[in-house]
């Protein structure tokens, strides 16, 4: 989602579309959080394992 649609202005008018506009809020407040699909790898510290990685990296392009 762009960032730039949290900052947008609208204007609501009617009952309905109020109690729908709520219950949208109300709805994504209960959510489960997200949890990643894949685990997140550790980042690489090891100067010999940036080397090879970086080798390869070159060797695949």
């Amino acid at each position: 989602m762009a960032t730039s649609s949290i900052f947008a202005n609208f204007n609501i008018t009617d009952k309905k579309t109020a109690e729908a506009f709520v219950a949208a809020l109300d709805a994504s407040a209960h959510d489960p959080k997200r949890t990643p699909v894949a685990p997140v790898k550790p980042p690489l510290t090891d100067h010999a394992a940036i080397k090879a990685f970086l080798a390869k990296r070159k060797q695949d392009k």
